[in-house]
Parts: C-alpha cells; sequence; structure tokens
C-alpha cells in the first residue's frame, strides 16, 4: 500500500474537521445555506493553518447540489464525487507562484466566459496570489471586480501586505489564525491514535513549538519522530531527533541563578555548548522560559502560556520562587544581549557576562548605586578574598600604629569612616575598597609598607583625593555645613564616577558636568535643567545623587530640587555676512583690515 504523508492523509474534507479556525468555517457555512454569495474572497494567514484546504471545502460546497442543514457538502452528487475523484470541471486551481505574468491571467480571464458544465458556479482558487507581477494584478482587476454571474475568485496568501489595495478592496478578506499549541497537541493526540503510535504528551508539545503554529509543519515534525522513535514518541527521543536545547536546562538556570551559584551555571553552559548547541539559541530560549515563567505568576496571564499542562504546572512552582524584579532585569540583559550577539566577536564572552550579571541580581549590593541600570559585576571570588583576609588585621595596624606614626602616614580607621556608618548601602567589600589597608612587611616589630618608603622624612600634607576622606576627617561633626566650592568639586567628581558605576547613564552623567548646583540655604541644593526630559531623567537616580551628596559632604539633610528653566528667546541664526559686519560695527578696525586687504567674503 502507498505511503502518504500525515499533512495529506488527515488533511480536511469538511468543514466541520478543519482545526482552529471555528470562527471562519462557521462563517463560510452561513454562507452557503443563506446562498448569500460573495463573488471574490482572500483568504491570509501564516502558512499551514488550512487556507487552501478551506477554499477547497468552500468551493466543494457551493457547487453541492444537494447541501446539509449545515452547509456541508453531501460528498454524494455528482459534483461532489467529480471533486473527490479530481476530475470536476468547474473548479480551478492556479499556482501565482509559477502563472504570474500578464498571459496567465488573460488565459484565466478567457476561461471565465465558459459558464459550467455541472453545479452552479466555475470556482477559481488562486494560490500565493501576492506573487503576481503588477502587471498582471492590473489586468486581474476589471474582471475580479465586475465577474461573469456563475464565476466565483478565491484568493489564498501569506502576504496580505503585497496585495495591492485595488484588489483587497474587491475582496472579502479572511484571515486565518495560527495554530494554538494546545489545539495542535490535541490534533497530534487524534492522529497517533488512528496510526496506533504511543506518546508522551510532552513530546507532543515538543513538536507543537517547533511547527510554530502551522498544522501541516506539526504534522511533517510528526511523521519525522514518528520515524525515529519506531512506533514510540518519547519526550528524551524527540529532543534528540529534532535537536531541541531540554527545557530542563533553562528551569536549572534560573533556579542557580536565584541562589547565585555562577559556577554552576558556568558548568551548565560548557555542557550546553559541548552538545553543539549555539550560545545565542541557549539565550533566547532562556528569555522565552523567563517570560513564561513571568506570564506564570498571575492568573490573568497564566492562559498566554502555549504549553502543556505538565509545564504549566512547574512554570508557576518556579514562578513562586523568582521574584517579579529579578524576571525583569533578567529579560532585559538576555535582550540586550540578543542584540549584541551578532556584532560580538567573542560571543561565548557575551554570554558567559550575561549569564553571570542575571545570577548576581539578587546578590545584596556592594555599593551605592547612583543608577536606574543593573548592578555591575560582582567579585566571582568575594567569599575566597574574606577568608584571605586575616581575622587579626586591623589589631595589629592598631598595635603598629603609635610606632609607624613617627615615620609614616597615618591610617585611618575602617570603622571611623562616616561614609560606612551612615549609609547602608555600603557592604563591607565597599569598605574595604574606599579605605584600604596597605599590606605591610614587619621587620623588628615596626610596620613599613611602599607608601612609608615614598613619604618617609616628607611632612607636607597630602592633598586628599576627592570623594574619600582626609585623615583628620575621619571622625567628621555630625551634618556639617559646607561651601558651594566643596558642592561643585563633590558634583563634578560624582558625575565622574557614575559612568564607571553604570554605563547606560553615561549621557545623563556629561549632561549632569554642565550643570551648577546651587545653595539655596544650608542644607538645601538646587540645580537647574534645560527641559522636562532631562529632568525625568535625573529624577530617576535623584535618590542616589542624594544620598552620594549627604556622603561626601557629611550632610544627612541635605535635599535637592530639580528645577527646568524657563525657555529662552528664540535667538536669530546669523549668516556670514551679518556676522562681519557686527563685527565691524563693535570693530571698525576690522573693516579697515578689509579695505587693506582688500579682502572679499567668501
Amino acid at each position: 500500500m502507498e505511503y502518504i504523508v500525515s499533512a495529506r492523509k488527515y488533511r480536511p474534507t469538511t468543514f466541520d474537521t478543519v482545526v482552529g479556525q471555528a470562527a471562519l468555517t462557521t462563517t463560510l457555512k452561513n454562507a452557503v445555506k443563506s446562498g448569500k454569495l460573495a463573488h471574490a474572497y482572500l483568504f491570509c494567514g501564516p502558512r499551514g493553518v488550512g487556507k487552501t484546504t478551506c477554499a477547497r471545502i468552500f468551493a466543494k460546497a457551493i457547487n453541492c447540489q444537494n447541501p446539509t442543514a449545515d452547509g456541508e457538502a453531501c460528498n454524494e452528487c455528482e459534483s461532489c464525487q467529480s471533486f473527490n475523484e479530481q476530475r470536476s470541471l468547474n473548479i480551478f486551481e492556479l499556482d501565482a507562484a509559477s502563472n504570474n505574468s500578464v498571459e496567465h491571467i488573460k488565459t484565466l480571464m478567457e476561461q471565465t466566459r465558459i459558464p459550467p458544465q455541472l453545479g452552479r458556479y466555475k470556482v477559481f482558487i488562486i494560490d500565493e496570489v501576492h506573487m503576481l507581477s503588477t502587471a498582471a494584478f492590473n489586468a486581474f482587476l476589471k474582471t475580479l471586480e465586475e465577474p461573469p454571474a456563475h464565476v466565483i475568485f478565491i484568493l489564498a496568501t501569506t502576504e496580505k501586505h503585497k496585495i495591492l489595495p485595488t484588489i483587497l478592496s474587491r475582496c472579502q478578506i479572511y484571515d486565518f489564525e495560527r495554530m494554538t499549541v494546545n489545539g495542535t497537541i490535541n490534533h497530534l493526540k487524534s492522529v497517533a491514535e488512528k496510526e496506533g503510535i504511543a506518546y508522551e504528551e510532552e513530546a507532543l508539545a515538543v513538536i507543537a513549538e517547533k511547527a510554530d503554529g502551522g498544522m501541516r509543519d506539526a504534522l511533517s515534525i510528526f511523521d519525522q519522530a514518528a520515524s525515529f522513535c519506531q512506533g514510540n514518541i518519547t519526550y528524551q527521543k524527540v529532543i534528540e531527533d529534532l535537536n531541541v536545547l531540554d527545557s530542563e536546562n533553562y528551569f536549572n538556570i534560573i533556579d542557580l541563578s536565584i541562589s547565585n551559584k555562577v559556577s554552576d551555571i558556568m558548568v551548565l553552559l560548557n555542557s550546553v555548548i559541548n552538545k553543539g548547541f549555539d550560545g545565542g539559541l541557549l539565550i533566547q530560549g532562556l528569555a522565552k522560559h523567563v517570560r513564561n515563567v513571568l506570564m506564570a505568576k498571575d492568573p490573568q496571564t497564566l492562559p498566554l502560556l502555549e504549553v502543556s499542562d505538565q509545564q504549566r504546572e512547574r512554570y508557576q512552582e518556579q514562578a513562586k520562587k523568582a521574584d517579579t524584579r529579578f524576571l525583569y532585569q533578567a529579560l532585559r540583559l538576555m535582550n540586550q544581549c540578543d542584540i549584541n550577539y551578532r556584532q560580538s566577536s567573542n560571543k561565548r564572552l557575551l554570554v558567559e557576562l550575561t549569564l553571570i550579571e542575571i545570577a548576581q541580581i539578587t546578590q545584596p549590593d556592594d555599593g551605592v548605586s547612583a543608577g536606574r541600570g543593573p548592578k555591575r559585576l560582582k567579585s566571582l571570588f568575594k567569599n575566597l578574598i574574606q577568608q584571605a583576609q586575616p581575622k587579626t588585621a586591623v589589631p595589629q595596624v592598631a598595635a603598629a600604629k603609635p610606632v609607624a606614626s613617627k615615620t609614616a602616614d597615618n591610617i585611618p580607621s575602617t570603622s571611623s569612616d562616616p561614609r560606612t556608618s551612615s549609609n547602608p548601602m555600603l557592604s563591607s567589600d565597599s569598605r574595604i575598597s574606599n579605605n584600604p589597608i596597605k599590606p605591610s612587611t614587619k621587620l623588628n616589630g615596626l610596620g613599613f609598607s611602599w607608601g612609608n618608603l615614598r613619604n618617609s622624612g616628607k611632612t607636607s600634607k597630602i592633598n586628599p583625593i576627592p570623594g574619600v576622606l582626609d585623615s583628620k576627617d575621619t571622625q567628621p561633626e555630625e551634618d556639617r555645613s559646607f561651601t558651594q566650592e566643596e558642592l561643585e568639586l563633590q558634583w563634578l567628581s560624582m558625575c565622574n564616577r557614575i559612568p564607571e558605576r553604570d554605563t547606560s547613564l553615561v549621557g545623563i552623567a556629561s549632561r549632569m558636568k554642565n550643570m551648577n548646583p546651587v545653595i539655596t540655604e544650608i542644607p538645601n541644593i538646587e540645580v537647574t535643567v534645560d527641559n522636562d526630559l532631562i529632568k525625568q531623567d535625573m529624577e530617576g537616580i535623584l535618590k542616589g545623587i542624594t544620598k552620594t551628596l549627604q556622603l561626601y559632604l557629611c550632610n544627612s539633610k541635605i535635599t535637592l530640587q530639580i528645577i527646568v528653566s524657563d525657555k529662552p528667546d528664540k535667538i536669530k541664526i546669523l549668516t556670514r555676512r551679518e556676522q562681519f559686519e557686527e563685527m565691524s560695527k563693535e570693530n571698525p578696525a576690522v573693516e579697515a583690515l578689509r579695505q587693506v586687504f582688500d579682502l572679499e567674503l567668501a
């Protein structure tokens, strides 16, 4: 017996057997029952959703001599029998992809003059109609608008936007929908039962997702999987046959990211790449997975998940563990990675950095954040660094301080730094980095460092670095006053530090450098901006700016107000000649110089 692929063997022959297009089939059946038929129809939609199939069923139904009460063809009359046996002279199919010239359309127009030999109508089904040339469309226009009473045109296309508006205005348009995953799974189940093939629902879900809304594609993939699995379609065999990345990897990556286990994620990424999967494909699949987890957090958006029931339960379980803020930031990071992936020369490194940042979203902050972007990469070896620090480091410095002070700088105590005591946003790592304890080599109980050797014998005071407290300020007064010069200095220092902490704020940082903060009344500060857009950008990081100024100006009551300046009067742009005339009026020597050298304006 000749083998027929499932896409042809189980092709619908009635409106009731069409999957996923209930609204359209009901409309067509009602048109057949009432006899209110248009002279031209346009069926449009993605591939493999039943456009040509519905066109054939509709053509058979309108020529049926004894239609049923539901508007279906009877399949018993001579017209239906001739159509089923592919010998009907009243239904013509034309492939516009290969018959797209004016001559082909003229030949078609000549056939419309001949009335049907059996039945009421001559039906012309033109598939892929968007492939017709512009001249062919124009030759088709008049006949399409006013065809003979016995002619009906059914046009089918996957690219509606390529059809001329003059053609669209002459047709009844039916937009076919993509097949849902659940609808595809149910249809594959029925096909598998008819074929006597065992299956796992998760395996059919993978096939449905791979088909991307096309039933014909789903049936073709189903045949391929059935051949590979030898009559028992399992999940593992399907992902192996289709070379699909196991969704278990995505669940594991998110679980590890929530737990900040960067090392485990790197090992998992390496195993995925060693299996032959592309890093960009992993990022795309992970972004889709995170989107599904986000949809699973709310019962209202849960129906948007096009997955099997078992997968939906797993998404709901992970959604309970994942914070919404974490999911939002992870999606943004993966979207940025997807945009930069093609241009990157080191694609694997880009993917690794993205996964590291995702894994550190839920990690406690380790510094003052003045921006709205994601946290910068934290040290992967923070625990190792903390373990390596000797517990007696502070007492040793304290003990050596009286001796070292005779020959070296005084080292301020870490615990007395107001930046760490007044700001809870600074972690232990930031205190170490902002006020480092220099390693020293002990000789006979005396502590020496490279700074001691360089500065020994010098009594001149070292100017403090902007943003780092001087030794005399290790115990500042509470809420001390500050001058306009100090404010401008710390403002500029802050603007220079912002791009280092968040590269997405380079633009606003450069604008802030040109702004002049003014002390209205200590500790109140005002800054004037040019327009509302800049004000909105600065308000997004206003809290970080205020905390930074409070920290470095040693005043916790500082407030910052952003004011939009009045729009300046329109300035007339002068031409070169007008500029020269203005200069000549202000300085007659310019005109005298021009006359002496006999110069002319270009």
